[in-house]
C-alpha cells in the first residue's frame, strides 16, 4: 500500500513556469507591480485633482435657447416690469436636480412663447435675490404677474413636464366663474 505525505510547503508554493506556462506565474507578477512605481497619471491622487476642472468647464456651456439668463440688476425690468407674467426658476450649476429639469423648462419656455417669459436666476451669483424671496431649495420656480409673485406660485424640488404643465395652466389660465 503506497502513502503519500502531504508537505504544507508545497500546497502554498506558487505554481511554476514549467508545469502552469508562464501566464500563470501569479507571485513574479506581484513582484513586479511592487517594485516599479505606478506612473504619476495613473496615481489616484492626480486624477482626483485632474477631474473636477475638466467637469467645471463642462458646466459653464449652459443652453439657454428662448430663456433669458439675468442677474438682480436686470430682474426689476425684466420679471417686475413684464407686461407678461414671468416664470422665475432659480439655479445653481452644483444643482443636480437643476440640471435635470433644465430641459423640462427649456420646453416651457418654448411652449408657452408670447404668454410667458421664463428667467433663470443663478443661486450664487444673486444673493440679495435670494434672500429677498426666501428660496430655500434649488430649483424653485415663482411665477410673478403684473410685478407680484403669485400666491401659492412657489414650487421647489424637480417637476416633471406633466406636472410643469398642470402648474402653469392652471396659473395662466383665466378661471371664470358661471
Amino acid at each position: 500500500m503506497a502513502t503519500t505525505s502531504f508537505s504544507p510547503s508545497a500546497a502554498v508554493r506558487a505554481p511554476s513556469a514549467s508545469s502552469f506556462g508562464r501566464h500563470l506565474d501569479f507571485s513574479r507578477r506581484i513582484r513586479l507591480r511592487l517594485t516599479r512605481p505606478p506612473a504619476p497619471a495613473a496615481r489616484w491622487g492626480a486624477r482626483r485633482h485632474v477631474a473636477p476642472f475638466r467637469l467645471a468647464a463642462r458646466r459653464l456651456s449652459v443652453r439657454c435657447g428662448a430663456l433669458v439668463q439675468i442677474d438682480q440688476s436686470e430682474f426689476p425690468a425684466e420679471v417686475l416690469g413684464s407686461d407678461i407674467p414671468v416664470l422665475v426658476e432659480f439655479v445653481a450649476d452644483w444643482c443636480g436636480p437643476c440640471r435635470l429639469i433644465s430641459s423640462v423648462v427649456e420646453w416651457a419656455s418654448q411652449e408657452y412663447k408670447g404668454r410667458l417669459k421664463v428667467v433663470k436666476i443663478d443661486h450664487d451669483a444673486n444673493p440679495k435675490l435670494i434672500t429677498e424671496y426666501k428660496v430655500y431649495g434649488l430649483p424653485t420656480l415663482i411665477l410673478f404677474k403684473n410685478g407680484q409673485e403669485v400666491p401659492e406660485s412657489r414650487r421647489e424640488g424637480a417637476i416633471t413636464k406633466v406636472k410643469l404643465k398642470e402648474y402653469l395652466d392652471n396659473f395662466l389660465e383665466p378661471t371664470s366663474v358661471v
